[in-house]
């Protein structure tokens, strides 16, 4: 996630936005930039030999598990993208090539409705927002947080794909956990390809792969 604010930074100082898609290892648990009260055996987790390590997010919500998960980051602004208006608003815009990858998947998404046990559950799975995206089922696939630093917007948000019920339960308890169904042949690759697919056509933009140089990893890294 700090390659997530470099690319914000990145994109203040003139850079052309961004889309980036990665996975975590070891696992860990990201808290919300405002998130100061969690259980204390998170910090002592260990998960298949390995610690889970405990991070902090640039971006507000609450805690999110990432194992068995994809994470994406959008780095744009209102005026390369033209999106203006509120923040949910904002979030709704940004999600649309979300929605339409997964609809090209066949996985129809729409957006959730914050319970009133939001503001005590620690778990950003836990409940869904305006800004979060669910199954039909009203299980919440994508949870997201949001930026912003002036007119430049990041936006990031964790896809759960096949998280572990065991290291689940270990963090949030045996009432949060609750499986996600997809197709047998739906692969990592495949997601990650129809979300390229659509959010070329979403943005109106040509993506062009673009590695982290070793001058640009000692920036992330300083």
């Amino acid at each position: 996630m700090a390659i997530d604010s470099w690319l914000l930074k990145q994109h203040q100082s003139g850079h052309p936005p961004a889309l980036r898609f990665y996975t975590w290892s070891p696992p860990a648990i990201s808290l919300g930039y405002h998130q100061h009260k969690y259980p204390e055996h998170w910090q002592h987790l260990v998960w298949q030999g390995e610690k889970v390590d405990l991070v902090r997010r640039p971006t507000g919500g609450r805690a999110v598990l990432h194992q068995g998960d994809l994470t994406y980051a959008v780095v744009t602004s209102d005026v390369t993208s033209g999106i203006v208006g509120s923040r949910v608003q904002v979030y709704q815009k940004i999600c649309e090539f979300l929605i339409q990858g997964w609809r090209s998947l066949g996985i129809e998404l729409q957006y959730g409705t914050a319970g009133r046990g939001y503001i005590h559950n620690p778990n950003c799975f836990g409940t869904a927002t305006g800004a979060d995206l669910i199954l039909p089922d009203g299980t919440k696939l994508i949870g997201s947080a949001q930026l912003r630093r002036g007119g430049a917007i990041l936006q990031h948000g964790s896809m759960r794909l096949h998280p572990s019920a065991e290291l689940f339960t270990q963090v949030f308890g045996t009432e949060s956990f609750s499986p996600v169904h997809f197709p047998q042949n739906l692969d990592i690759e495949k997601i990650i390809a129809a979300l390229i697919a659509a959010a070329e056509d979403c943005f109106g933009m040509e993506l062009k792969v673009q590695p982290i140089s070793e001058s640009e990893w000692e920036a992330i890294l300083s």
